[in-house]
């Protein structure tokens, strides 16, 4: 609660003091009565402004409304001597021990008004305190006066003891006012204290429940653990039992053991023995395999590295019966049972005229010998069985080719390929040595070799090279692709075709597929002898590698299987329009690489320095499969039909020139 008086209207005692300052002859001027101190102190009260409230606040203390009358306090109603004495002997009261007594002091006080005049003794009334022992007459002023000069000295001793409180009180309060906000700020402290030493013990008191549940979990587990022991026991027993047993069966078998081991080293000798046996006939079963290479390789040479077959096709639904007497197959030596080898061909007497008379002359034979001649009522099989021996060459790395060679017609394709459907009993060459291959092949894995194969089919047209595995849609589709004929590197001598495909197969219905579409790739087109004739030299190469790593062996060779084109006469009606031109040009292609072909082979027979192999582009891409270390079959296909007889001559006499060909011992590619 502040001391300060607040600025109110003059008081009595503020106006006494006026009065005392007051010059006086002013105040002794005046003779008017003076009003009762009572009645003017009523006024002055009347008058007064009522004094604002205050709320002094402090910590620990209750709020504290200062009225518009206070009261005075205890010193206020003792006399003047008793108040100086009082105010010397009550001793200030501060520190921090004296806090509350102080606060409590401080509380218990009531404001003093500076107006109100220290009350009487209880029985006198005010106007006989302020007249001393006996009321003045109201004449009497200066009597009144001097009275009222005592009692403001009086007032004035009041107010100094007063005012040296109210600063005691102040500092009083000041310092209860910091004492205050140190405890505030103690008890802020003590307050956060208190709430973190709840949080810990309420996370005291989780742990407390999570150490509860594991000591109880460890008790359960405890008890667990007891019976796992307890169990555990009972089965050591067990098993000390089941030892003793154990021990026992060891020493059964350790003996047992000593026989075994006996046993293993009488066994362990007669695997070494068996071994040192395997090895030996292991080698002797490689001797003999060379040796059955050597033997085979000898026989097919003694059959001729260049070896001729000749087959005539049967007449074909729809197509003339063949007169009697035109193809004639005079038995062998040995009568009808051994296999023929001989043909004769008979000119028909209407073909010939005599000189004299103009009158039929008489017919003229042709008598061909060939390796092998196969009747119009041979099957495909039939005609396989003798070539198979010659394809298996290929596996023990002999190069080899077979050529399907003759007129427009006369039965090459069926003879390479087979006839179309699929039925196995009318498949070619192509299909039946890809089989063969592959079947000899798994059988030699037992002996150690490990074969790969790599499959290409490329025709020949106009002597431009097409890939019919790379044509998808016809001829049409390869436009703008080259082909040429290139060492397949530096300081090899295998010949391959840029651009090509070489696909690497490992079963029969891989080559299969590829047959398909090289079938439906091929160019073919309507002649004056078939309404579907070759028009291109298609060959299909078949490039084997061979290795048997116990013998460090490597075996490698082409198989070429090579349907040629139709060979027909030029006729000069063919001239007439743009398809006959184009027909002319494509037997003009023809013939010219059939002729390349033979004066290869005849430039082979003969030793000559050269060999024209750059003639024709199929000379030049099989010419490693045409030298003295390959080996060669050509198959010469006739028609049986009168119509024909020209061309079949021609064919048979093309045939028996290669047939009388000798290029020299076939040499195996082996490393």
């Amino acid at each position: 609660m502040k001391g300060n008086l607040p600025p109110k209207k003059l008081s009595l005692m503020e106006k006494g003091n006026m009065e005392l300052k007051m010059p006086p002859d002013k105040v002794s001027c005046s003779r008017l009565p003076v009003l009762g101190l009572g009645a003017k102190r009523k006024l002055d009260k009347e008058n007064a402004p009522e004094p604002k409230k205050k709320r002094i606040r402090g910590p620990g203390t209750a709020v504290t409304t200062a009225g518009s009358r206070p009261r005075v306090s205890t010193v206020a109603t003792m006399p003047r001597a008793k108040k100086q004495e009082a105010a010397q002997k009550a001793p200030l009261k501060t520190g921090p021990w004296h806090t509350t007594a102080a606060t409590t002091d401080v509380k218990s006080r009531k404001p003093i008004s500076a107006v109100s005049a220290p009350k009487p003794v209880s029985g006198v009334s005010p106007t006989t305190a302020r007249k001393g022992p006996s009321k003045r007459p109201a004449w009497d002023v200066k009597g009144q006066l001097c009275d009222l000069r005592k009692e403001f000295s009086a007032c004035q001793v009041q107010t100094e003891a007063l005012t040296k409180e109210n600063r005691e009180l102040k500092s009083q309060f000041g310092q209860a006012e910091q004492q205050a906000k140190t405890l505030e700020a103690e008890n802020k402290v003590l307050i956060g204290e208190l709430t973190e030493i709840r949080a810990q013990a309420k996370q005291d008191q989780l742990e407390l429940g999570k150490l509860s549940a594991r000591v109880q979990e460890q008790e359960e587990r405890l008890h667990t653990q007891e019976g796992l022991i307890q169990s555990i026991q009972e089965e050591r027993l067990h098993l000390q039992e089941e030892r003793r047993n154990l021990a026992a069966r060891l020493e059964v078998q350790e003996a047992q053991l000593q026989e075994s081991m006996a046993a293993l080293a009488k066994s362990q000798a007669e695997i070494t023995t068996q071994a040192a046996l395997l090895a030996e006939r292991t080698e002797h079963l490689h001797g003999l395999e060379m040796e059955r290479r050597y033997l085979h390789n000898q026989l097919q040479e003694l059959k001729g590295n260049i070896r001729v077959f000749c087959r005539v096709r049967p007449a074909l639904p729809g197509e003339p019966t063949p007169p009697p007497g035109l193809i004639l197959f005079p038995p062998g030596p040995n009568g009808a049972s051994e296999p023929s080898t001989r043909l004769s061909l008979t000119r028909p007497p209407e073909d010939r005229c005599s000189i004299i008379g103009g009158l039929p002359g008489p017919p003229v034979r042709y008598d061909f010998s060939f390796d092998r001649v196969f009747l119009p009522g041979s099957k495909q099989n039939e005609v396989f069985e003798e070539v198979s021996l010659l394809v298996q060459s290929a596996l023990d790395g002999y190069p080899v080719c077979i050529f399907a060679y003759g007129q427009t017609g006369s039965g090459k394709t069926f003879t390479m390929e087979g006839g179309p459907g699929g039925d196995p009993q009318v498949e070619g060459l192509i299909p039946r040595a890809v089989r063969h291959l592959f079947s000899v092949a798994r059988k030699l894995e037992a002996q150690g070799w490990s074969y790969t194969f790599v499959a290409s089919y490329v025709e020949i047209y106009n002597e431009t090279i097409r890939d019919l595995l790379a044509c998808v849609g016809g001829a049409q589709k390869c436009q703008g692709v080259e082909y040429e004929i290139r060492l397949a590197g530096p300081g090899s001598k295998e010949l391959i075709v840029t651009n090509a495909q070489y696909v690497p197969v490992s079963c029969e219905e891989e080559v299969e597929s590829l047959l398909h579409l090289a079938r439906q790739n091929r160019a073919v087109a309507r002649t004056t002898q078939n309404e579907q004739s070759s028009r291109s030299h298609s060959v299909f190469q078949l490039q084997i590698s061979g290795k048997h790593m116990g013998q460090n062996l490597h075996c490698a060779a082409p198989l070429n299987l090579v349907d040629l084109a139709g060979s027909e006469r030029l006729d000069s009606g063919l001239s007439t329009g743009p398809g006959d031109r184009e027909r002319l040009k494509e037997t003009q292609a023809i013939n010219s690489s059939l002729s390349t072909l033979g004066l290869v082979i005849m430039a082979l027979s003969n030793k000559e320095s050269h060999v024209p192999y750059r003639n024709s582009k199929l000379t030049y891409l099989l010419q490693n499969s045409l030298r003295g270390s390959a080996k060669m079959l050509m198959f010469v296909n006739i028609s049986p039909l009168e119509e024909n007889f020209s061309e079949s001559l021609n064919s048979l006499r093309f045939a028996s020139k290669v047939n009388q060909c000798v290029i020299g011992t076939a040499r195996a590619n082996k490393k």
